[in-house]
């Protein structure tokens, strides 16, 4: 009974790394639709996959530094890091040159450091938590295991698309 157990892990362990494996080099854009939570993969317009998101405390569109609130318009995904904090992160281009006029309209700055990123390890708080709830200060945020396949499926220079 052991062993039949240990084939079933294993074989569904296979099948999700072969369904991942099929969409190496495809990916060429992410879509995020924040009024889903939800973060596409695409190709040539073709959702791919499809992921669960946290996005920032406060709803609209990124204004100004500090106002917890995710951009929406056309960036790029232009580096990435480990992170102690957030596991695995790749940066977004905000601010865009529209982002950073409607800022100085207003005499302030921009912002910056708008990242994909996973959630963090809490000893007060397990990962699920994080999921059912918008909490960063403006960044769009995956489980761990989600951050991981995006950050071995997505090349930097990817497009990224952040709408309302």
């Amino acid at each position: 009974m052991r062993w039949l157990l240990v084939l079933c892990c294993l074989g569904f362990a296979s099948l999700s790394q072969a369904s991942v494996a099929h969409l190496q080099g495809r990916v060429d854009k992410i879509l995020v639709v924040k009024s889903e939570r939800t973060l596409h993969l695409l190709n040539k317009g073709q959702s791919l996959k499809t992921y669960k998101v946290s996005l920032g405390k406060k709803s609209g569109p990124k204004l100004h530094e500090g106002d917890q609130r995710t951009p929406e318009g056309l960036y790029w995904i232009d580096w990435r890091k480990t992170s102690n904090k957030f596991n695995l992160s790749m940066h977004i281009s905000y601010p865009n040159a529209r982002d950073t006029a409607k800022a100085r309209e207003k005499g302030l700055a921009p912002g910056s450091m708008i990242m994909l990123h996973g959630t963090p390890v809490d000893a007060q708080y397990p990962e699920w938590y994080f999921s059912s709830l918008n909490w960063t200060d403006g960044c769009i945020a995956l489980s761990n295991t989600d951050m991981q396949e995006i950050w071995s499926l997505v090349p930097d220079g990817t497009l990224i698309e952040i709408k309302p």
